[in-house]
């Protein structure tokens, strides 16, 4: 054999080793943790991700915002590692991941306050009462309450302009519970979107809109749009969201747990786990720093815990439940 055909051969060999041993290695999608969920806990993950990023530099992130439902969708299918949940999740959801085996730990990760928005130019409505909310949002009112007067005779006859999330968003879940008595249960002539961005700006330019989002949302554009304050069925108190009201339990019914879902089988993964642990340990700065509100010390400590023995699952019974606290939610025994 000629010397340069000996070269062609070991050439051609080593290639061929090196291919193996590339196909052999981690490939580099392992490092992509990917992300999708609800757009009210997407603030808190994707400032988790940045600040985990500063000293991670090799794990990349994919952090969608499908709304809570389409997140679930996604993830029962095994297409992402974590679902960020802004409600708990539901029966069919649960039905969906043991179908196709995904296994999930249920963490809480801070408090929202469901706020109602509407104009600053608005001058006739500062409060306003469950039972109004009710009247507005629920399916009779569909085509028939059109006008502020018709809710309560002391406003005027002007019409009323509604925006809110979508089908798929957890927020919707969660104020269609809260105020209707049944998740989904809503008229559905007003204008949806997945993104609050969006809600944001149709509620600040019209001064007869009414919506409703996420408080970081509205604290973030607090110049463009008016809180309306609660009341709840058994009070007198019309109460503002903050941070003081949700901890004191006095903003209620749309005070509520927010969630990250994690497939167990990521969790396996070094950088998954890395930044789940790194999550829990921040989320009570983190929150805060995105206008969120944080868990008490004591919860962060007991989700820490059921993270660390893995306690697959979910606390609730596939069904939102409103008023529940987190205290109580952390020593159920998960479901499957």
């Amino acid at each position: 054999m000629k010397p340069a055909q000996h070269k062609k051969i070991l050439a051609s060999i080593s290639l061929f080793m090196l291919a193996g041993i590339l196909a052999a290695q981690p490939t580099r999608a392992q490092s992509i943790i990917k992300i999708d969920g609800s757009s009210t806990v997407f603030p808190i993950t994707e400032a988790v991700s940045e600040s985990f990023r500063e000293k991670n530099s090799s794990v990349k992130f994919t952090i969608g915002i499908a709304g809570t439902g389409g997140g679930f969708k996604k993830f029962c299918k095994g297409e992402t590692d974590i679902s960020d949940a802004s409600r708990p999740i539901l029966k069919k959801e649960m039905a969906e991941c043991a179908k196709n085996g995904i296994y999930y730990l249920e963490l809480p990760v801070a408090f929202d306050a469901l706020t109602v928005v509407i104009n600053p130019k608005n001058k006739f409505l500062s409060k306003i009462t469950v039972e109004e909310l009710k009247k507005i949002w629920e399916p009779a009112a569909q085509g028939v309450i059109t006008t502020w007067d018709q809710v309560n005779p002391a406003w005027p006859k002007a019409p009323i302009k509604l925006y809110g999330p979508g089908a798929d968003s957890g927020t919707f879940d969660y104020f269609t519970e809260a105020i209707n008595g049944k998740a989904k249960l809503s008229r559905t002539d007003f204008t949806t979107s997945e993104d609050d961005n969006v809600i944001v700006q149709a509620v600040s330019r019209d001064v007869n809109a009414l919506g409703y989002l996420g408080f970081a949302y509205f604290s973030e554009n607090s110049k463009k749009l008016k809180a309306a304050a609660i009341i709840a069925k058994d009070s007198k108190a019309a109460v503002l969201p903050s941070v003081k009201t949700v901890l004191d339990a006095s903003y209620k019914p749309l005070a509520r747990p927010l969630f990250i879902y994690v497939n167990a089988k990521s969790d396996e993964r070094p950088e998954v786990r890395a930044f789940v642990d790194y999550y829990l340990n921040n989320a009570d700065a983190i929150a805060k720093q995105v206008k969120y509100i944080p868990l008490s010390m004591k919860d962060y400590r007991h989700t820490m815990v059921n993270y660390k023995v893995k306690k697959t699952g979910t606390a609730f019974g596939g069904e939102a439940e409103v008023g529940v606290t987190i205290e109580e939610l952390l020593k159920r025994e998960p479901k499957n």
